[in-house]
Order: C-alpha cells, then structure tokens, then sequence
C-alpha cells in the first residue's frame, strides 16, 4: 500500500512539473500527450494508473470526441495513432453529477473533460480462454482493455439513440455515421436501437462491435422461449442468458 501511494505521489510531483510554464495546463494534445508518456514509464506494460486515488479541481475542456463506433477525433480530424489513443484510453473518467453523465481524461491535478457520444470504449474480439480446466471469455477493446464475462463485468442490452440524450449531442457534435460498428440488433424509424454493451472498469462501458457480437452468438448457444430468442453463454463456470430483440 505504501508502495502504491508513493507511486501516486511520484505521478503528482512529475505532473505538477510537466505544468510548469503551460498556463493552459494539459488540455492541448502536446502537453498530455508528452506528460502521459513521461509517466507512463512508472507502470508496467498498460496498467491503468490509479485514477480514483486522485482528486483534481481544476477542468478544463478539450475537443475531443469519441464517436458512437469508437474513433477519437479531435478538432475534426480522426486520431489515427493508436498507441496515442491507448495511452489516452488509460486515463478515462466517468462522473454523473445530478444525473448528467460527463468523461474525462483524468490526471493528478486536472480533469479534461471530453465528448462520448455512445460508449467511451469498444470490444472489437471475442475468444474462449482455459484456466484451471475452466473456460472463461474473454473480451478485449480496441484500445487493449482485456476483461472476461463474469458477475461483475456483466453484458447488458441497452437502448441507444444518436439523437438523443448524449453529452455530444448536447454540445452539437453528434455524428450518426456508425462506419460499421451498427448494432447487432434491430434499428427502428425513429433511429432507437437496442446494442450489447460490457462493464469493463472505473464505471466504463464498452460496445460490443457487430461482428464480435455475431461471433459470440456463434460460441454461445441459441434457444426459443416463449417467443424470444435467448442467447446463453458460459463463462467461469457459470451461464449468462440475454434475451434478443425480435426482428
């Protein structure tokens, strides 16, 4: 534990001086970018830093977006560096505040806070893992969070709509182009569609893209019941039951 602590305040002191002379802070890709790098060497491999041990009260904004199929793009043009978008993803923060929910890229001394129009995060593959005799799966984002099915990483379907009720949105920022990643599901007229979302940490969600979703409804198995579709998977021992839409 006093291990851990020192390491925070290791981060915090390397922050405060990675400040020094930028009075706009780290809400410019250089500045967070060249400061998550300088620390990033205090971790091993992608180890998320601990976020909620650090309380900033300083926020600032940045133009910064992540779309509804999980391109980061800032100031209108796409990030296309993925190392950099990882790097970045490691430092996702999720707040409600009197119901509204606001992300940030969090940081020791300062919050910037960003746009996510559906999910911060998407899973893009799927697969079977053996540990002890026992299959897990195991799910991974395009941004390298691996996390397995289990009671507290749980899939849900939840209704989504580009039109409504996003901090993007509200911001005038929405682009309702999915590029592919659409759901899985069915779409009705007024653009409402039912998606696949996991629990993957900090309170983050991730989309499950289309075709990882269609993959596991193949490693899982379908079944009718009073006149659903339900698709059942196993995991760690233990059967997780979702009921699909109808068509």
């Amino acid at each position: 534990m006093n291990n851990d602590n020192n390491r925070v305040d290791d981060i915090s002191n390397n922050h405060a001086q990675a400040l020094n002379g930028k009075p706009s802070g780290l809400n410019n890709m250089d500045a967070l970018s060249q400061y998550l790098k300088s620390t990033a060497g205090m971790r091993e491999g992608r180890a998320i830093p601990p976020l909620e041990k650090w309380h900033p009260t300083d926020i600032a904004d940045i133009d910064l977006t992540i779309k509804a199929n999980g391109e980061w793009w800032h100031e209108g043009g796409q990030m296309t560096r993925e190392s950099l978008v990882s790097l970045f993803a490691t430092i996702l923060w999720k707040e409600e505040n009197n119901g509204v929910i606001e992300y940030f890229l969090k940081t020791p001394v300062q919050k910037i806070r960003i746009q996510v129009e559906d999910a911060p995060l998407l899973i893009n593959d799927v697969g079977i893992v053996y540990e002890n005799d026992i299959s897990w799966l195991e799910f991974t984002t395009m941004t390298g969070d691996v996390v397995r099915l289990d009671n507290e990483h749980p899939i849900t379907l939840k209704a989504y709509n580009p039109n409504i009720n996003h901090t993007a949105n509200r911001m005038g920022m929405v682009d309702t182009a999915d590029h592919g990643q659409e759901s899985a599901f069915t779409e009705s007229a007024s653009t409402e569609q039912v998606r696949p979302y996991m629990t993957v940490r900090n309170g983050l969600t991730a989309l499950i893209g289309r075709n990882t979703f269609y993959h596991l409804t193949e490693i899982g198995e379908l079944t009718e019941q009073n006149g659903e579709t339900i698709l059942t998977l196993q995991s760690g021992g233990q059967s997780y039951s979702l009921s699909m839409p109808a068509n």
